[in-house]
């Protein structure tokens, strides 16, 4: 006996195994047509074609012959912040690049004095509409960043804001301590390296506070030789390492995260040909950002490359207030189809079991017996629409651990 049947689905897309697919495996995607769907405490129990169903459902709920996918994971957000960024938006519109607008005191600079003394009631307050948000567009695990603080406390206080977070909302929060923006004089950015080292990542992984600590390597941000020792760290206390990289030039941050072992480098608008070759070669993800591209108008990333190179592909909405004020994890999706090359079967395999791998979860991002029940119905009979659809969202319902989410 099961507690909850959903039946009446007229297809059912999803991968199948906890492996990230890779390569031409990504368009290799599970339809299962007039499926249903058992759950059991919280987690799928049986899954297959209706008229298969021998069981008996306490409670049978028929989804009216509408589509169901695994529920989406953002893999990359700074869902976390205070201030805005509408001065940058302006001064890009007039011309300057992300490069100026940092040298002149903003961007990243600018959050970080708006983050900078809010408690952590405060910022959870304003970052939960933003998680909320997300889950509207069929996001059930959201990866929150730290990295607006810029000091050992202010970090500190971001992570148990994300903390706080995890408990006030039914989707799925994967916190991460992200190493952002440095300081150019040298004094100070040696200071701050050996901060994190000595004091913010043993803090962290005492406290539990993150899984992963990522951290932003370009000419602007950490050297690689930063990036190795601060993550190299990071693996001497039990966490997983990403990094964000080759969005801007290539200053050897990719290559840093594949001999790492990273569990994704992110990013990747600069990425080569030889570097997307390297990626397919490695067992870490390629996340992709296409909201970035699309609002600093980007090069967008080379998403049909690194597939045709056997790379794992995911993709995220980089959620931020300066870079990619995207606020839908479908779109995401969509805007990785017109933008990166992905076709439809790839964009949901990277917002799905990728993007789950990307976090090291095994648990999520598919729609199989014993994984947990996170999972959207669309408001089309054709999963498709989930990609195809701009500027209206097609998710019906959005289910998180067997419960349905009241959006």
């Amino acid at each position: 006996m099961s507690e909850l049947l959903l039946t009446g689905i007229s297809q059912l897309v999803t991968a199948e195994g906890s492996s990230a697919r890779r390569g031409a495996e990504m368009s290799k995607l599970r339809i299962v047509t007039g499926a249903a769907i058992a759950i059991d405490g919280g987690r799928i129990s049986w899954m297959g074609r209706e008229q298969d169903w021998n069981g008996f459902a306490v409670e049978v709920v028929d989804v009216g012959q509408r589509a169901v996918l695994p529920g989406l994971i953002d893999p990359h957000t700074h869902a976390v912040w205070a201030g805005d960024r509408l001065g940058d938006f302006e001064a890009r519109a007039a011309g300057a690049t992300y490069e100026d607008i940092l040298a002149s005191g903003g961007g990243i600079w600018h959050t970080i004095r708006e983050t900078a003394g809010r408690s952590c009631e405060e910022m959870a307050a304003t970052a939960l509409p933003r998680i909320e948000a997300l889950a509207r567009s069929g996001a059930t695990t959201v990866e929150v960043k730290s990295g607006y603080g810029y000091s050992v406390e202010a970090e500190l206080r971001m992570l148990r804001t994300i903390r706080r977070m995890a408990g006030q909302t039914r989707v799925r929060i994967v916190p991460t301590l992200l190493i952002h923006i440095c300081p150019q004089d040298e004094a100070e950015r040696v200071a701050l390296r050996d901060a994190v080292c000595g004091e913010l990542i043993p803090e962290v992984a005492r406290e539990g506070l993150a899984r992963a600590v990522d951290i932003f390597v370009e000419q602007h941000a950490w050297s690689s030789t930063d990036a190795r020792m601060i993550l190299t760290c990071a693996k001497a206390h039990g966490l997983a390492i990403k990094l964000h990289t080759e969005q801007f030039q290539n200053v050897g941050g990719l290559e840093l995260g594949l001999e790492l072992g990273a569990l994704s480098v992110d990013h990747l608008e600069a990425c080569t040909e030889v570097q997307c070759r390297a990626v397919g070669e490695s067992t870490t993800i390629a996340t992709i950002l296409p909201g970035v591209s699309l609002h600093l108008g980007l090069p967008a990333a080379p998403g049909r490359r690194l597939v045709e190179a056997g790379a794992a592909v995911a993709i995220g909405t980089d959620l931020n207030p300066g870079s990619s004020p995207l606020f839908s994890t479908s779109a995401a999706m969509g805007l990785a189809v017109r933008m990166n090359g992905l076709n439809a079967l790839e964009a949901l395999a990277a917002c799905t079991i990728n993007a789950a791998a990307a976090l090291g979860l095994s648990d999520a991002g598919r729609l199989e017996a014993g994984c947990v029940a996170d999972l959207l119905v669309l408001a089309s009979d054709d999963w498709r629409d989930l990609a195809y659809a701009m500027g209206h969202s097609v998710v019906r319902d959005v289910w998180v651990g067997g419960r349905r989410l009241e959006l």
